[in-house]
C-alpha cells in the first residue's frame, strides 16, 4: 500500500497523473500533496553516453548517431564538448627524447586536371 511522505497517511492515496520521466504520480485526498514514491531518473544512462561520444570518435554525424541510437542530436554535441572541454590544452609531450618516429604514407596527385572546370 502507498503511505504520503509527507502526512505518513495509506488511506486516500489516489493516482495524479505521470512525470516527465513516465513516473507515477500520487495525490493525498488528506494533506493535498503530490508526491512520487519511486521517481525515474532523467537523462540518458553513462553507458549511452560513452556509445555516443565512441561513435562520434570513429567518425560519425551528430545527426546519424542521434537517428541510430534514438536520442536528440543536441545531447551529442553537448556530450562531444563536455569531452572536449574535460581535455587538456597542450598536449602530453614524451618524458625522453623521441628517436624513432613513424610516419604513415600519402599519395597526392599534383599535377593538371584532364577537364577544366565549369566556372
Amino acid at each position: 500500500m502507498i503511505t504520503c511522505p509527507h502526512c505518513q497517511r495509506s488511506d486516500g492515496q489516489v493516482k495524479g497523473g505521470l512525470t516527465q520521466a513516465g513516473s507515477q504520480r500520487y495525490l493525498c485526498k488528506v494533506c493535498h500533496r503530490r508526491y512520487t514514491p519511486d521517481p525515474k531518473p532523467l537523462g540518458y544512462d553513462e553507458s549511452v553516453r560513452r556509445q555516443a561520444v565512441r561513435l562520434y570518435l570513429d567518425g560519425n554525424n551528430q545527426r546519424r548517431i542521434a537517428r541510430q541510437m534514438g536520442i536528440s542530436q543536441g545531447s551529442v554535441s553537448n556530450w562531444a564538448r563536455e569531452l572536449a572541454d574535460s581535455l587538456p590544452d597542450v598536449p602530453p609531450q614524451p618524458s625522453e627524447p623521441v628517436a624513432v618516429a613513424e610516419v604513415d604514407e600519402l599519395f597526392t596527385f599534383v599535377r593538371q586536371k584532364k577537364t577544366s572546370s565549369t566556372s
